[in-house]
Formats: C-alpha cells, sequence, structure tokens
C-alpha cells in the first residue's frame, strides 16, 4: 500500500467517524424538531453552505447530463435515508437502527454488483446470506430493551436501500467531477425542494417544544457534518484509497454509533446488539472482500 492509499484509507476514516454520529444528532434534533422538519432542515443548512462555497468558487453550473444521476443521488441522501431514520427513530433507540443498518454497506455492495454486472465470488454470497440472516433473528428476537419494533425495522431497511443507492450513484459520479462538488450540487439542486417545504412544515408545527440547546446543535451537526462536509473526506477517500479498498473501513461506523448512542444519549446497549453487530460487520467486511470478478484475465 503506498502513502496515496494510506492518506487515502484516513480520509474514507474521518467521513465514516463523521457519519456514525448522524443516528445519535438525530435523535437530539428530535426534541424539537418532527422527522420531517429535521431532514429538510438539515439539507438547508448542508444547501446554504454549499451555494457559498460554489459561488466563492466560481464553479461553473453542471453539464446536463449529469444532471439525472445528481438527482438520483438526492434522492437517496437529501430524501430518502434523512427522513425514513427520521421516522424510524421516533419509534426505536439510535443503538438498534445502527445494528440494522450495519448491513448498509453491503447493500451498497449489492446494488453496484447489479447495476455493474459485475461477476463475484460464491463466498460474496454466502456472506451476504449470512449477514442478512443475522439481522433478521435479531429483529424476530430482540428484547424489549434494544427498542425497536416491526414499523421501525422496516423504515430502517428503506433508509439503508436509500442510502446505498445514492452512494453508488455519488460514487459514479466522481469520475467526472470531485466529489466535494458532487455533494455540494446535490444539497443545492435540492433547495427549490427543502426550503419552501421546511418553511410550511414549520407553519404547519413543525416544531414541536420550545427549541432546545441539543436540537439545535443537533441539526446544525447533521447539516454541516453528515450532510455535506463528511462527504468531502468520504469521496476524496474513496477515490486515493480505491472504492473496494476504502468503502471498507465503513464497516466501523455501526460499531462508532453505539458507542456515542451509549455515550451522548445514555443509551442501553445491551450485549445481543453488540454481538449482533460486531458478527454483521463481519460479514460485510467478509463480503466487501471478496467482492472482486470470478474471472481474472491471466498476467501477461
Amino acid at each position: 500500500m503506498d502513502t496515496l492509499q494510506r492518506r487515502g484509507l484516513v480520509l474514507a476514516l474521518i467521513g465514516v467517524v463523521a457519519f456514525s454520529f448522524s443516528l445519535p444528532l438525530t435523535v437530539l434534533a428530535l426534541e424539537s424538531f418532527n422527522p420531517i422538519l429535521t431532514a429538510m432542515g438539515r439539507a438547508v443548512i448542508a444547501g446554504a453552505v454549499a451555494a457559498v462555497i460554489l459561488l466563492a468558487k466560481r464553479v461553473p453550473w453542471p453539464d446536463r447530463g449529469v444532471i439525472k444521476p445528481l438527482v438520483y443521488t438526492m434522492a437517496g441522501a437529501v430524501f430518502g435515508w434523512p427522513i425514513l431514520i427520521a421516522l424510524a427513530l421516533q419509534r426505536t433507540t439510535s443503538a438498534h437502527a445502527a445494528v440494522i443498518a450495519a448491513v448498509m454497506p453491503l447493500v451498497t455492495a449489492i446494488i453496484a454488483v447489479l447495476r455493474t454486472r459485475e461477476h463475484v465470488a460464491k463466498q460474496f454470497w454466502i456472506a451476504a446470506t449470512l449477514g442478512t440472516g443475522a439481522l433478521i433473528v435479531f429483529a424476530l428476537l430482540r428484547g424489549g430493551a434494544d427498542g425497536g419494533d416491526f414499523i421501525a425495522d422496516l423504515l430502517i431497511a428503506g433508509a439503508v436501500i436509500a442510502s446505498s443507492w445514492c452512494y453508488v450513484e455519488g460514487a459514479t459520479l466522481t469520475r467526472v467531477m470531485p466529489g466535494w462538488q458532487v455533494i455540494s450540487w446535490v444539497v443545492v439542486l435540492a433547495l427549490p425542494v427543502t426550503v419552501p417545504a421546511s418553511l410550511l412544515i414549520i407553519a404547519m408545527g413543525g416544531i414541536t417544544t420550545p427549541i432546545t440547546v441539543n436540537a439545535a446543535i443537533g441539526i446544525v451537526l447533521l447539516g454541516l457534518s453528515s450532510m455535506y462536509f463528511a462527504f468531502f473526506f468520504w469521496y476524496r477517500g474513496l477515490v486515493e484509497a480505491g472504492v473496494a479498498r476504502g468503502g471498507q473501513v465503513q464497516q466501523l461506523q455501526a460499531l462508532l454509533t453505539l458507542v456515542w448512542s451509549a455515550w451522548l444519549l445514555g443509551e442501553a446497549v445491551t450485549w445481543g446488539t453488540v454481538v449482533t453487530a460486531v458478527f454483521v460487520v463481519l460479514c460485510v467486511t467478509w463480503a466487501v472482500r471478496v467482492r472482486t470478478p470470478s474471472v481474472v484475465a491471466p498476467e501477461e
């Protein structure tokens, strides 16, 4: 591994650490904002900052050819994941959501394989089956301390699919523009929807209680970190380390989220939750490591 790849892994790790705060920060934001306003508000904050940066750097408007994938990325990053995960966190704990969401890298890999028609080794599908099976067993047998229900699990599953989809779409765009521009245009193009939606939701009582310090910190950090600047490190890390190698760093996200949930929110993290998370992370790591074409061309 050369110096560039090592730096890429460090950058990807910084992005993952930022992403790992997303669930606990959403819980904090929900103290005063309803789920939809939490999702729209974080996107408005990110979009406002991105617009200033794009203008300051005089970045030209994206070509027509990339508008469609930018919109696809927006659908998952701005609307799908934030809305569904905020709704789920009204019904479950951050720790529980982290376990279900631990399969996200695997789902991302599957979507990428299906889209690119890449051949993969049989071990990949074995790991996928084991990891998914562990999540199903966990969802069915979890105790009350894990704080979830079937509807919450469905919402988390939908959020995972939406986020995985936007990762795949966003990754394809980094071939034609820098990663920071990808996420910048995604949140800026969403502003004509997120700004009026936020104002309408506020008018309809989207601020559920007087805004607490925790809620304000939560939504601001969601907008600046999870929704925006984390992608700077994440996309740059994937470019320098390689998508396959850099993507493996994300396996740490679920475990980090469990730590932050216990530390910031005082949530009970049961041994069942920890064991399931570790097992899923191992399965996902195994799957990603063998995610290479099963037919390799001979060396010249």
